[in-house]
């Protein structure tokens, strides 16, 4: 029964962790914020657990550990409650545009008024609030809801993990213990699936359904404007989440311990080398209760472990790698829908469907590959390395499968349909809008006839429209004529022009490298997860290390590639409305690949300093005789490597509860 709860437990938790990343675009456009900004929000979480990551592992485990969990599961629950609440007092979601939905088809709307910038930017936004909406919106930054909703996420997981594996590994029988730990983490690979799923599903939704007619929305899940129903999701993960907080009231806070359990699980070179370990064996004591004097052993312990070179460079490379790893996972659907000008919609179903399986099926194999050749801790070293380097040299080819800039007049092609514009403001005015007083901080972009964007009908030098809503076509747009090569039709149409379809024919192929990379690396998920395991407090450092400032610099250099920022309604830089494609692929890819560069040559020096190290141990044993020679080569097949933590933390049942 408590296999079956913490497995729904961490169903729900990587559910709505997954769900979190597949609204990030939504959550960009919905509350105009930038793209370092929503690093911050999704760093939040594991700054929640760090605010309460010392008190779990060193208190927690000695009191009723399954109430604990529930008490976990119902913050988290609240955490993602509060994510959603934004959307019930922020007011209905206002779209920037030229269509007013009153206007019907048989009278003409001019999109080129003759009046002054300052007020056409009033007229020709029928969308912005009153004064009085303007100041209650600027009083309370919204996402900060979001933010402190994330971070009680984070301290409402913390728990889960920890005591949840340290009660199987305490009164699970020792064969069956592994197999129960592998069902937990198995499911957990299913709960991103879903994750992404329930985000695709909510980015076809309008933010309002329900509240507005659609028949009066003129903008399409493709649109830089479009925001989908990122609160229904959380709404869903947070009961979801509500719910597998149940069983775990019911259940005791101790069972009967298998008969094994009473006696040590350490082979006799693991207790010779705790008993060599002075920090170690007091630290991973089973008999010694949770205190603050063990707590206040933990730094000089620490600082033992950091003084090791070749732990700390395996540090140093595993923080590189999760760094490379958070940050691409964390902004690749968005990658996707910029890059290759698919919906956010898509984009989280090929996550969910494509990628994350790729994933499991790749950590599986890799576990399957451990224990068919029975891989030692060197081994499994050299396996995640090599395993690492090759979906390094498959993701180069990623360079390669890239699409050119959109065309938009003003911003990527001159009005003529010239490229290799350099982008300013005042780049969007020209000679064939310069009658209009157009103003140049709006996005409401149309599709010429010539296959050109224009930012808005304003800009393209429409004098007439006729129709509707969505059937809204701009007429007489004089900007189209600069570019024509050819007689045509003077028409645009709302929204951007597709992409071509050059573009159209690359993106299966991304997705096949994509899929096919995914799997290679995640072949040394297992092996790697199984070091990770071998070093105490190394995964709580990588994790933090890596999962707060990743998609805070990872999305700072990509705004950095945006061309057009929107504006909100009162005032102020929004969110980004068209990216540099060619410079986010360089700085996205380039940004990944040049840290896990990086880990590489760390890696490199960290071989080299274990072989160095065997070398002065063989020497040093055959000067003192040939008797220790042995088991000197027996701890090298196995785990000399990982010297002073690997076999302290075989030996403890508590390790996972005490990070």
């Amino acid at each position: 029964m408590f296999l079956a709860a913490l497995s729904f437990a961490y169903f729900a938790k990587a559910l709505s962790g997954s769900y979190m990343k597949s609204t990030i675009t939504q959550l960009e456009r919905r509350f105009d914020i930038p793209s370092y900004l929503i690093g911050i929000i999704d760093g939040s979480f594991e700054i929640g657990n760090l605010l309460v990551i010392a008190f779990v592992s060193y208190f927690c485990a000695k009191l009723h550990r399954p109430k604990i969990i529930a008490v976990g599961c119902i913050l988290m629950s609240f955490g993602t409650f509060l994510i959603a609440m934004p959307h019930f007092i922020i007011g209905r979601y206002k779209i920037e545009t030229s269509i007013r939905s009153s206007v019907n088809s048989t009278n003409n709307l001019s999109p080129c008024p003759a009046s002054s910038p300052e007020s056409l930017r009033a007229g020709d936004r029928p969308s912005i609030l009153p004064s009085r909406g303007c100041e209650k919106e600027s009083s309370v930054s919204m996402w900060i809801y979001v933010l402190v909703g994330n971070i009680l996420r984070g301290i409402g997981e913390t728990p889960v993990q920890p005591l949840g594996i340290s009660y199987i590994d305490d009164y699970a029988q020792s064969d069956n213990a592994a197999l129960y730990i592998g069902c937990v983490q198995t499911i957990s690979i299913i709960g991103p699936v879903f994750g992404y799923l329930l985000g695709s599903l909510c980015a076809k939704i309008y933010v309002d359904i329900g509240y507005v007619d659609m028949e009066t929305i003129t903008i399409t899940p493709g649109d830089a404007r479009w925001v989908g129903a990122w609160w229904l999701g959380y709404l869903i993960a947070g009961a979801i989440t509500l719910m597998s907080a149940v069983p775990f009231w019911f259940l005791p806070k101790s069972l009967p311990m298998p008969v094994e359990k009473h006696d040590t699980n350490c082979t006799p070179e693991q207790t010779r080398f705790i008993k060599d370990s002075p920090g170690l064996k007091h630290m991973f004591r089973p008999e010694e209760p949770a205190n603050l004097h063990l707590m206040a052993k933990f730094v000089p312990t620490l600082k033992s472990l950091l003084g090791n070179p070749v732990y700390t460079i395996y540090l140093c490379v595993t923080i590189v790698q999760f760094n490379s790893l958070i940050g691409m996972v964390t902004y690749k659907p968005k990658y996707i829908e910029q890059h290759y000008g698919q919906s956010a919609s898509k984009a989280n179903f090929l996550m969910g469907m494509i990628n994350i399986p790729a994933v499991a099926l790749g950590m599986f194999s890799g576990g399957v590959v451990m224990k068919k050749y029975k891989l030692s801790i060197m081994g499994a070293a050299k396996f995640a390395f090599g395993t690492s380097l090759l979906g390094y040299f498959l993701s180069l080819l990623f360079f390669a499968m890239g699409c050119e800039n959109a065309k938009v007049a003003g911003i990527t092609v001159s009005y003529s349909g010239l490229g290799g514009l350099s982008y300013q403001e005042q780049s969007l005015i020209s000679d064939c809008n310069s009658d209009c007083s157009c103003t140049s901080r709006e996005w409401d972009p149309v599709c010429g006839e010539n296959g050109i964007t224009y930012v808005s009908p304003c800009l393209a030098g429409c004098n007439s429209s006729t129709g509707s809503g969505k059937n809204t076509v701009f007429n007489n747009c004089k900007c189209l004529a600069v570019a024509n090569t050819q007689p045509g039709n003077l028409t645009a149409s709302l929204g951007q022009c597709p992409h071509r379809d050059s573009c159209e024919k690359v993106f299966p192929y991304f997705l096949a490298m994509s899929v096919l990379s995914s799997f290679i690396i995640s072949l040394g998920g297992t092996p790697g997860f199984m070091l990770l395991s071998c070093l105490i407090p190394h995964y709580f450092i990588c994790c933090n290390s890596a999962g707060i400032p990743a998609p805070i610099y990872f999305g700072a250099i990509i705004d950095t590639t945006c061309l057009k920022w929107g504006y909100k309604m009162c005032g102020g830089r929004g969110a980004c409305r068209i990216y540099d494609t060619s410079a986010y692929r360089r700085v996205y890819l380039g940004l990944t690949l040049g840290l896990r560069t990086v880990s590489f040559f760390l890696c490199i020096l960290g071989f080299a300093l274990i072989k160095r190290h065997i070398r002065k141990e063989e020497k040093h044993v055959l000067t003192n005789g040939s008797a220790e020679l042995e088991t000197l080569r027996k701890e090298e097949n196995s785990s000399i490597h990982c010297e002073q933590f690997v076999l302290a933390l075989d030996c403890n049942p508590d390790r996972e509860t005490r990070l």
